[in-house]
């Protein structure tokens, strides 16, 4: 494989850590194995990237910059995160023309930030650009806001609001429309990526496992416990859909030692405590507040399968790391974890009604319950899936193969 000079703009790019800056750390970690890698980030990531880097030497060239300093304070605590990222990528294309002049890349590839409805400005360098995976393409199916309160709706009618003014921003077509492939992570940002233009578009998936995270994780695929135990793990929001997996639970009927687990913190709580007293399953309900990253594994590993019925994801991490424990997963088949999970490592369920749903995965909980064979089938699977289709190295490897091909 030739190597070719690549330049990656990862706005969030920090090692040892998950959601979006763990994506660039582990993108240019991987890509540095095949390519010359220079990386723009953000100046707060250079603490913890110098320290891996003294630590575990790599070939990655790291450059550094920020807009002004009034839009840095502004910022403080990501009061104005979305404001603050748009004028990074407008400096970020500033600091990488006066470097093409001196390296002359082969390629541009916009990492991080995971967003389609901001512009990348790299996109006017004058070689092939590669926009994503990006995200953010999806909406929580308008039946299921009959159970939002008002706070809820509100959200959810700005969320779209944003996402569309930003899709009428010129910049956002034109980076679109000059991607040489733009990924969405779900085929709902991936149809939104073609009304804005782009002529290649594929669907694919932003996360992926270390080897190490892989390793670690298959030390908590136990077996098939005795007692039957369900778990949901993140933030607790309404479109998380937590009140979706309590309703299931106690249409499942279940006998009265299986359990509930939620794990994490957030607005809902005492909704969701309030939903379980209502539906009779309270004693069967347990809250563990937000744990440790060790602690939630532990927990995982534990239970009979994770329960994740998020109404708008583009990514999803817990699927991979539940599924690379060897739990089945039940969803919701829409977004990230609905191209994650597939029919050999869990259930998808229907999002046509939250009634559909709520049967759907009352009847899920029922057969990984009671049938041993299945739930044995499904575990194994699902280590294998991640290891065949989210390594950070498989996918690192077939990146790299990518630009090959799109430049040559």
């Amino acid at each position: 494989m030739k190597r070719l000079k690549v330049l990656v703009s990862a706005y969030a790019c920090r090692p040892g850590e998950g959601s979006e800056p763990g994506v660039g750390w582990n993108v240019v970690r991987e890509l540095s194995k095949y390519h010359d890698i220079w990386v723009l980030t953000r100046e707060n990531n250079r603490p913890a990237v110098e320290v891996e880097l003294a630590k575990n030497p790599l070939p990655i060239h790291f450059i550094y910059c920020e807009p002004s300093r009034w839009v840095q304070r502004l910022n403080r605590k990501q009061r104005l995160v979305y404001l603050h990222y748009y004028l990074w990528q407008l400096q970020a294309y500033f600091v990488a023309r006066k470097l093409h002049r001196e390296v002359s890349f082969d390629l541009v590839h916009h990492v991080t930030y995971v967003r389609h409805s901001t512009p990348s400005f790299l996109v006017l360098l004058p070689i092939p650009f590669i926009w994503g995976p990006v995200g953010g393409g999806e909406s929580a199916p308008q039946a299921f806001w009959q159970n939002f309160n008002f706070r809820a709706k509100i959200y959810e009618t700005i969320r779209n609001l944003v996402r569309t003014f930003g899709e009428l921003d010129p910049f956002v077509r034109l980076t679109a429309k000059r991607s040489i492939l733009a990924r969405g992570t779900t085929e709902e940002t991936a149809q939104r990526l073609r009304q804005l233009g782009a002529t290649q578009v594929e669907v694919f998936s932003q996360l992926g496992l270390s080897a190490e995270e892989i390793t670690q994780l298959a030390k908590y695929a136990q077996p098939q416990p005795n007692s039957v135990r369900f778990v949901s793990v993140g933030r607790l929001l309404h479109w998380k859909g937590f009140d979706l997996g309590l309703r299931a639970f106690a249409r499942s009927q279940l006998s009265g030692d299986a359990e509930y687990w939620i794990i994490g913190e957030g607005k809902e709580r005492s909704r969701l405590e309030t939903l379980a007293r209502e539906l009779g399953i309270h004693q069967q309900v347990k809250f563990w507040n937000k744990l440790s990253r060790e602690e939630t594994l532990q927990k995982l590993g534990e239970c009979t399968a994770l329960i994740h019925p998020s109404l708008h994801e583009s990514g999803g991490l817990v699927c991979l790391e539940a599924m690379a424990a060897g739990r089945p997963v039940i969803c919701l088949n829409l977004g990230g974890p609905a191209l994650q999970v597939s029919n050999k490592t869990g259930f998808k369920v229907s999002a046509e009604t939250p009634e559909i749903a709520i049967n759907e995965m009352a009847s899920a909980m029922i057969r990984l319950a009671e049938d041993n064979t299945l739930w044995q089938s499904m575990s194994q699977e699902g280590i294998q899936r991640v290891q065949e289709f989210y390594s950070w190295e498989i996918k690192g490897q077939l990146l790299a193969r990518l630009y090959e091909k799109l430049v040559t």
